[in-house]
């Protein structure tokens, strides 16, 4: 018999980084979240490990960063494991390296004291939208329930099932290469980084606890259909195959594979049922950008789904989801693809890495691959005019505020819109009492030299951090406030 269970606004399918992500960004706005989660417990197995620019500018935003620790920085990163600089102006240059299981748990604890409703051992066996609401129905260990949502949203993965159970078109290609990767106890390989063999690509990199993360392709090999996680004996037979070392007396920890697969949804929005994460978009983990993508992909939703289901706004608001979310996602599914045939392809080739290597001694070409892999290009389309700060994240800057000095992120932690008055004089914001519960105004002044250090004389701030209006753009002030805050509070 199936149980009728206490409705709540959001129902979030997934308790990944990304599933966790949206939770402490919708409980942060007071918003009543419960997540499903098929596994008993959080992975054991540390998956993706880099952490970039952008997605740790959001952190910090968030007052998330000293949970992580002092994990280490790396400036030079890659592109198709053509070696590169990373650095770009941002408070976090580079990217850095956290293993997932410690930003799954960061984010969980961030979320469970926000009031998240985390529910394990629950697997989602159908999902509907009806008038007016969303319902999830699941089984666990209590037996089967249904639960009333006003929206869902799927972050389960690559596999996801309610991508399935939706029958959601996702077009794209399947895996034509392969990589398999370990880690591993108990061997002596030297550390190896995109090193190309004659007969493929070995990786290979010692942790300080002594285990080796081994990753391994033959070139030519086929991929293969699997049900399950390779095994270790496979992946020893590529390494020897392709580096000529036996370490099949090692002790695998965890094995795992990964292609060239390249899918995306034609919609991240089905009416009340919206995606996120790799549920939403599939692609070779290359250079950790799957992972970066799904968090920023879960900051762009949480406070547009809080505005709607606060009644700020309208539903149309979830639009800018999909129109947003789905161009960024495009866009790193075909850098990854390009990365995946200089990684992963024969001697043929060799001719274009050799010329790429040469490009990216210029800086142009380099900053532009390195926005790219960092998150720190994205620029959303706001309409208004040129202003280069029109539609990109607020710069990490300084800032005096009265008496203090503050950081942008500092600002951000405030919830809500922010409206920076950064002029020389006082702006007039004639009608901004009708946004006053969901805009704080702040009067600051850039230290010299900063990135905010500039002629413009007002900025307005979307939650997440990027600027929607300039007060050198040629649309007004209220059109912004109205198109991503909703109407005023005082309209009739």
């Amino acid at each position: 018999m199936t149980a009728a269970a206490a409705p709540t606004d959001v129902v979030v399918v997934g308790a990944g980084p990304v599933g966790l992500m949206l939770a402490g960004e919708l409980a942060r706005a007071g918003v009543g979240v419960v997540v499903l989660e098929r596994r008993d417990a959080p992975t054991t197995a540390s998956r993706a490990s880099t952490l970039h620019a952008r997605t740790m500018e959001i952190l910090d935003s968030r007052g998330l960063l000293p949970r992580f620790g002092s994990p280490p920085a790396q400036p030079r990163g890659h592109f198709g494991g053509i070696p590169m600089d990373l650095t770009l102006p941002s408070s976090h240059p580079g990217q850095w390296k956290v293993p997932q299981t410690s930003t799954e748990s960061v984010l969980q604890q961030w979320a469970l004291a926000l009031g998240a409703d985390i529910r394990r051992g629950v697997e989602v066996v159908e999902v509907v939208e009806e008038p007016g609401q969303a319902r999830v129905r699941a089984v666990g260990r209590a037996g089967e329930a249904e639960i009333p949502a006003s929206y869902v949203v799927a972050c389960d993965g690559e596999d996801s099932t309610v991508r399935r159970l939706l029958r959601a078109d996702f077009p794209g290609q399947d895996a034509v290469r392969e990589l398999l990767r370990a880690d591993v106890a108990g061997i002596e390989v030297r550390d190896r980084r995109f090193e190309r063999l004659e007969a493929g690509l070995a990786i290979a990199a010692r942790r300080a606890d002594g285990v080796t993360r081994v990753m391994v392709h033959a070139f030519g090999a086929r991929v293969r259909h699997r049900d399950d996680e390779p095994a270790f004996e496979e992946i020893s037979t590529a390494w020897k195959q392709v580096t000529g070392e036996d370490i099949s007396a090692g002790t695998p920890l965890w094995t795992n594979s990964f292609g060239d697969t390249a899918r995306q949804l034609t919609r991240y929005r089905h009416g009340r049922i919206l995606f996120a994460g790799d549920a939403a978009h599939r692609q070779m983990p290359i250079g950790g950008q799957a992972l970066n993508l799904g968090l920023q992909d879960a900051f762009n939703l949480g406070w547009k789904l809080a505005a709607v289901i606060r009644g700020d706004h309208g539903p149309e608001l979830l639009d800018s989801y999909h129109d947003e979310r789905h161009a960024v996602g495009a866009g790193v599914l075909s850098n990854i693809r390009a990365q995946a045939l200089l990684l992963l392809g024969g001697i043929e080739v060799e001719p274009l890495r050799e010329v790429l290597a040469e490009m990216i001694g210029h800086e142009e070409v380099r900053t532009r691959l390195a926005g790219m892999i960092s998150g720190l290009d994205i620029r959303y389309a706001m309409g208004g005019g040129a202003d280069p700060l029109l539609g990109a994240r607020l710069p990490p800057s300084a800032l005096r505020v009265a008496h203090d000095s503050v950081t942008t992120a500092a600002l951000l932690r405030r919830g809500g819109g922010l409206l920076l008055d950064l002029g020389a004089r006082p702006v007039a914001f004639a009608g901004l009492a009708g946004w006053r519960n969901r805009v704080t105004v702040v009067r600051a002044r850039a230290e010299p030299g900063s990135a905010l250090d500039v002629p413009a004389h007002a900025v307005l701030v979307r939650p997440d951090g990027h600027v929607a209006w300039t007060s050198e753009a040629e649309k007004g002030l209220t059109q912004a406030l109205t198109r991503w805050f909703g109407p005023p509070a005082d309209r009739p």
